[in-house]
């Protein structure tokens, strides 16, 4: 059930109107490398999904995960967790990057990268934290 909620969540993203100010960005582009990325991503959402709900693991702004509160970690996984949390940043950045560079404008990836910022954290379940936009974190 987790997976078919990430995929239509990341389908969902992937399915956005164009970019503000780039009306030819296509970002449901699929392309060898983005469909890798997606399946990496996809396989790890389960593994993540009970520290978004705990509250240990927050959303950013610019379309990133951290450890938002360690204390909801058992010590004993916190260097499993952190291993998660790098492991689905480096996806996340290479997603951005991919979608930017498959529309042959890798200029266009920092507002690639804020536009899923914003989906990830309008997609998430109640209970997940986000960051604000004064950088605070706000409970959705």
């Amino acid at each position: 059930m987790v997976s078919s909620i990430f995929r239509a969540a990341l389908l969902m993203l992937l399915s956005l109107m164009p970019l503000a100010g780039h009306a030819q960005a296509n970002i449901e582009i699929d392309t060898p490398a983005i469909a890798s990325i997606k399946r990496s991503m996809q396989q790890r959402h389960s593994q993540l999904e009970p520290y978004y709900s705990s509250g240990a693991i927050g959303l950013t702004r610019d379309g990133l995960i951290v450890m938002r509160d360690a204390n909801a970690v058992p010590l004993a996984a916190r260097q499993s967790v952190n291993g998660l949390i790098a492991a689905e940043n480096q996806d996340r950045n290479a997603l951005y990057r991919e979608i930017a560079r498959a529309n042959s404008h890798p200029e266009w990836e920092s507002d690639i990268r804020s536009t899923f910022g914003q989906r990830w954290i309008e997609l998430a379940r109640s209970g997940w934290w986000y960051q604000g936009a004064d950088g605070g974190w706000v409970r959705k």
